[in-house]
């Protein structure tokens, strides 16, 4: 499988002037706008390129940062990961 971004998920990176290629420049960004806002086809491609230890590795390093709390939450059930201690798994103004 390739590892330049596919045709549809480079609707996710319109604003930038080679998507193509974003996957060798900046992974981490691809990584995030995929988990977030990918659909089926994005995420089936992203798990091609990507194996479930990369993503699981993603995650624990950069997934409270980058994606949104639910999204984040999401990953870490789908992907079996615990939950990681700190400020951000406690009661908060707006829980999910």
């Amino acid at each position: 499988m390739s590892d330049e971004l596919p045709e549809n998920s480079r609707r996710l990176f319109a604003h930038y002037d080679d998507p193509g290629h974003l996957v060798t420049y900046a992974p981490e960004l691809v990584i995030a706008r995929l988990l977030e806002e990918g659909d089926r086809a994005d995420l089936q491609w992203l798990t091609g390129v990507f194996s479930a230890e990369q993503l699981a590795d993603w995650l624990d390093r950069h997934g409270p940062r980058l994606l949104s709390r639910r999204s984040h939450r999401f990953w870490l059930a789908a992907l079996d990961r615990p939950e990681p201690a700190g400020p951000e798994t406690g009661a908060s103004l707006w829980p999910l």
